[in-house]
């Protein structure tokens, strides 16, 4: 988990971020392959998704909700209090990969986020190439999640990052409805 709260897009970059409109949602549908059906119920439940490119081609996306969410690979809801955010599902097109794609796509949510008036944003990753671009766009990571699925079950432990402020642990707890610790429950996938 970590969180920001806003700031300006990066000078001078060629990706161009803007959100996803029903023009372009069927663009989001495409990249996102066999999930692609689960751009319509995800707008029309008041989730954003938000599209870069690189010219004319889109080369990665992400979403942002500001309402309770599932997240997949930890099986929780996380939800956002108000003035706060959630970015997920972000991701880059494998040939577009190592341009800057989700450093600039983070930084123009983030930035649009700022804008309307929301002060915190939270965001996770189980992908350790993509964290790199965390602190860059302003992300300070809160709480520390380990989670794996044994024989149906999903085992999750959840502890302070390092040296984070406690009042941003506190509310990153919150947030994720879960104390520190360990966590043995059934697991319940869900497509969302």
């Amino acid at each position: 988990m970590a969180r920001s709260a806003g700031g300006a897009t990066q000078a001078g970059s060629a990706v161009d971020v803007r959100e996803v409109d029903s023009t372009t949602a069927p663009l989001i549908a495409e990249a996102m392959g066999a999930e692609g059906d689960l751009v319509g119920a995800r707008m029309a439940r008041g989730c954003r998704c938000f599209g870069a490119w690189l010219g004319d081609e889109l080369a990665g996306y992400g979403w942002l909700s500001t309402r309770p969410e599932w997240i997949g690979e930890l099986e929780l809801v996380i939800t956002p209090r108000d003035g706060e955010g959630y970015v997920w599902n972000c991701f880059t097109l494998a040939h577009l990969r190592r341009r800057g794609v989700l450093l600039a796509l983070l930084a123009g949510i983030r930035k649009r986020a700022h804008d309307e008036g929301l002060s915190r944003l939270w965001i996770g990753s189980v992908a350790i190439p993509a964290d790199k671009a965390f602190g860059p766009s302003g992300f300070i990571p809160a709480l520390v999640f380990a989670s794996e699925v044994i024989a149906g079950y999903r085992w999750i432990e959840v502890r302070p990052a390092a040296g984070t402020n406690p009042a941003l642990v506190n509310a990153a707890h919150l947030a994720v409805g879960v104390p520190d610790g360990r966590f043995l429950r059934t697991s319940h996938p869900k497509r969302h």
